[in-house]
């Protein structure tokens, strides 16, 4: 499955990053560990300091790898995104037949 991941850095790991700390062996590391590999790293100017665009086997990976990443305190912040086949969501909402409370 296709993800992106987005953080921001708290100022302890942007000190890191100044002192040189090789950010795309550590997330290589951290997504082979789950069985998924690096499509593209990118240091934002904005809400986020990184993006990171990846694959991973599952969403069970995804959210160990998440939970992993916001466990280290290195991040203010740090979100995911889940790529999705829309095609077969909407299949599948246009299946449901749900009746709002009226």
């Amino acid at each position: 499955m296709n993800i992106t991941l987005l953080g921001a850095y708290n100022p302890a790991a942007l000190k890191g990053l100044m002192s040189g700390s090789d950010r795309k062996a550590a997330v290589e590391s951290a997504l082979a560990a789950v069985g998924g590999t690096l499509e593209h790293l990118a240091f934002t100017r904005g809400g986020y300091d990184v993006v990171v665009r990846a694959t991973v086997p599952d969403s069970t990976s995804l959210v160990g790898l998440v939970v992993a990443i916001k466990a280290t305190g290195a991040f203010e912040k740090a979100d995911y995104l889940e790529e999705i086949d829309i095609a077969a969501v909407l299949d599948v909402a246009n299946k449901i037949a749900y009746t709002p409370p009226a």
